[in-house]
């Protein structure tokens, strides 16, 4: 079962818009930091706590982190899968 327009939105409205705006000033740590805060403000292994984790797995790999990045999409994917959210991209960070 997907989620409709509304959880949707919620998923979105996750991400700290300090991250967003670091992120699209180039300030990428600063970005990572956020968003590893937003997510360990979630509960562990939650919907949102996995939608927050591999949004900080893309900016790792964005940051040339590869194999942290990687551990972090991992994590986060089947989690996703599981609740029926989407699998956000870098766009999400980006506000798009």
């Amino acid at each position: 079962m997907g989620l409709g327009w509304a959880e949707l939105t919620a998923a979105a409205s996750l991400v700290p818009s300090a991250a967003s705006e670091a992120f699209a000033a180039g300030e990428d740590q600063q970005a990572l930091t956020l968003l590893r805060r937003a997510r360990d403000g979630q509960p562990a292994q939650s919907a949102q706590w996995a939608y927050l984790e591999r949004l900080t797995g893309l900016v790792l790999i964005h940051l040339q982190r590869e194999v942290e990045g990687t551990f972090a999409l991992d994590r986060a994917d089947p989690l996703l899968e599981a609740f029926g959210w989407p699998t956000p991209t870098l766009d999400a960070l980006a506000g798009d």
